[in-house]
């Protein structure tokens, strides 16, 4: 008997692919939880409403949704429990990213990225091959490259791939028991009465909209050291060390003290939905990231090259 794939977030663990990765898009995968009566066809327009049951009639046909065994799935295929469907991922219309990554350092385990501004890490909603992941899995010719952290969007800097499947648990343990020395460079306002530096320490939880995180009364789960590195012109930069990794933790840090970054669309007020505009990007850059290597000890250093507009 086969060993099935296993499916944990951030692709950590080996997976096996029955569909290969084409320009940079891997196979996206679902996993089918319990036993229904339900078609494939009908399982797929279900969870996907947006997309026409044709659509999905015609990549079946044309062998592009499989299970985990590289068998075709047709139309009136049966959903099984613990199955797997495996599927690409299409969008039409992806509006192009008009800024590009450089690659700091790559060796036969890691590759360690600089991400501008705007570019999403890895593939989600209206973005797939204009996506980080994807760009250097076409550049690199590196079809096992899965991130080992993430960064905002919005956000600038560092990021860290694994790109071989025997030594990645290794390089993400570093990242699960806090081993990985993370700083940023922010610009917001240098407000006078404001001493630093200073440890803000609260309790960060999901807020409403869904994307916007808020803090709330409670133990705290989320701390950041914060300094300032210089101030002219009413305009500080900031120096931010994130303790923990809670989802915007630095930018709802930084609107608490009344100091939010600047040109942060969602924090302290979240502003209406619109087009991004790509001569305002959110000044904040993941400068540098430091470790010891997990397995030849020695201390591995990278700081990004991308700017703040101050």
């Amino acid at each position: 008997m086969s060993e099935k794939p296993k499916l944990l977030m951030y692709g950590l663990t080996v997976m096996k692919k029955p569909l290969p990765t084409i320009n940079g898009v891997g196979p996206s995968c679902l996993r089918i939880m319990r036993n229904s009566s339900r078609t494939v066809l009908e399982y797929l327009t279900g969870r996907f409403p947006k997309i026409a049951a044709d659509t999905w009639t015609s990549r079946m046909g044309n062998g592009n949704v499989v299970d985990e065994n590289g068998t075709r799935l047709s139309p009136d295929s049966r959903c099984r429990a613990g199955g797997y469907i495996f599927y690409y991922r299409e969008i039409e219309e992806e509006a192009p990213i008009p800024f590009e990554e450089s690659v700091l350092y790559r060796d036969e385990r890691i590759v360690v990225a600089d991400k501008p501004h705007f570019l999403p890490v890895v593939p989600s909603g209206r973005y797939l091959r204009e996506t980080l992941l994807v760009r250097l899995k076409r550049k690199l010719g590196l079809d096992d490259l899965v991130p080992l952290h993430r960064i905002d969007r919005e956000t600038a800097g560092i990021v860290i791939f694994s790109h071989d499947l025997e030594s990645r648990g290794k390089y993400a343990s570093l990242f699960q028991r806090h081993s990985v020395r993370k700083m940023y460079e922010a610009l917001a306002l240098d407000v006078p009465g404001l001493r630093f530096p200073v440890e803000r320490a609260s309790r960060i939880v999901a807020g409403n909209p869904f994307f916007r995180m808020d803090e709330a009364q409670g133990p705290p789960n989320a701390y950041t050291r914060i300094s300032v590195i210089e101030a002219k012109n009413g305009i500080a930069r900031y120096r931010l060390e994130p303790l923990t990794g809670r989802k915007h933790q630095l930018r709802v840090h930084m609107a608490a003290l009344g100091i939010p970054i600047i040109n942060d669309r969602i924090y302290p007020v979240t502003q209406p939905s619109a087009e991004d505009d790509l001569s305002r990007p959110l000044q904040l850059v993941a400068r540098s990231v430091e470790f010891p290597d997990p397995l030849t000890g020695r201390p591995m250093y990278f700081e990004s090259k991308m700017g703040l507009d101050g």
